[in-house]
């Protein structure tokens, strides 16, 4: 792993319910608010499928800015899934991490940024690559 990279996983041992409130948010004009709560909301349970599997890992740069990837951002990595066309993964490529959209075609790979203003890169024969997870979540500030 790249020295730089700080790789987080998750703690699935202590659960962390919060409430949720399951009438609509008007994003548009006010509605009356409802005063009950429906149950509660765990986001393991919601972010994590497979917890062994999972890590988090902080985004920078904004190669992946309209995909909604933003520097600074936490993405929920999940090693059990199968990287598959058109899906966002983190990658190793030459020994450097990155966060692409992986593209498949005629029997080549392609990582592609989600920002016009970085090229693809082709995955060429004698590359050192590899895919380390797909990324499930985003989480970022508003």
């Amino acid at each position: 792993m790249p020295a730089s990279v700080e790789v987080y996983y998750p703690d699935v041992s202590t659960a962390c319910e919060r409430p949720i409130f399951m009438a609509p948010v008007a994003a548009g004009f006010p509605s009356p608010a409802e005063d009950y709560i429906e149950g509660t909301l765990d986001l393991n349970r919601h972010l994590i499928k497979h917890p062994a599997a999972t890590f988090f890992v902080r985004a920078t740069g904004d190669s992946m800015i309209k995909a909604g990837i933003h520097p600074g951002d936490i993405l929920i990595v999940d090693r059990a899934l199968e990287p598959a066309d058109r899906k966002v993964v983190i990658a190793v490529v030459n020994g450097e991490l990155t966060v692409k959209r992986i593209r498949m075609a005629d029997g080549r790979i392609f990582l592609t940024p989600e920002n016009d203003d970085y090229p693809p890169i082709r995955i060429e024969a004698g590359m050192d690559f590899q895919v380390w997870g797909v990324v499930t979540n985003v989480i970022h500030p508003l």
